[in-house]
């Protein structure tokens, strides 16, 4: 415990890792770009291309009012695939963890490097942090995972007329968000091994 400042370097990438994860998993979650649908009639899309997300559908049309037209996509939408609901869930439960995992993370580093007294409680603080980003990788992963087989699979989706969007697209492509929260789950599972491994390697 003595030492403790000068063992708890990996624990601070760690915390680092968290942070940067936990602002990708963000940018996921607000990332139109799940699913890049492509069609073949243009007459109302005109880009050729529409973006599926968890919260809403876009695409670019010159023929409609706005150039660029969104529709929500709610929960509790009956035509949504399975996967959609799970990611809006889980996703948010992602951001949470992630959140109060940082906060842990924080907490714990101040301990360890500028605090005397109570260190004998920073093994805990570890463990919890390290749990969270755990939880928090993971809640992401399983989202991105499932979207990714869905549009690897072509699997299509009902989408009711003021979508404006075909019964099926001519091909579909992984959007950005699934690259994003494919780095953000690997980050945040790194950050959790780095903190939750204090509670065997027998330090600090």
């Amino acid at each position: 415990m003595k030492y403790i400042a000068h063992t708890a370097h990996l624990q601070f990438f760690g915390l680092i890792a968290g942070i940067l994860a936990w602002i990708l998993i963000m940018a996921t979650a607000g990332l139109n770009e799940w699913r890049l649908w492509h069609v073949a009639n243009e007459s109302v899309i005109t880009s050729g291309v529409a973006w599926v997300g968890i919260w809403r559908a876009c695409f670019y049309s010159h023929v409609l009012p706005k150039l660029e037209n969104c529709q929500s996509i709610s929960i509790s939408d009956a035509f949504v695939p399975i996967e959609i609901p799970v990611a809006q869930v889980l996703i948010m439960l992602a951001m949470i963890c992630g959140l109060v995992g940082n906060i842990s993370a924080a907490v714990s580093m101040r301990m360890a490097y500028f605090s005397v007294e109570d260190r004998r409680n920073l093994r805990p603080i570890f463990v919890v942090a390290g749990t969270l980003y755990m939880m928090a990788g993971t809640f992401c992963l399983v989202p991105v995972v499932l979207n990714m087989n869905s549009v690897l699979n072509n699997n299509t989706i009902n989408f009711p007329p003021e979508f404006h969007l075909p019964e099926a697209p001519v091909r579909q492509q992984l959007g950005s968000a699934i690259a994003v929260g494919m780095v953000a789950s690997i980050l945040m599972l790194i950050s959790g091994l780095l903190f939750s491994a204090t509670a065997t390697s027998g330090r600090p």
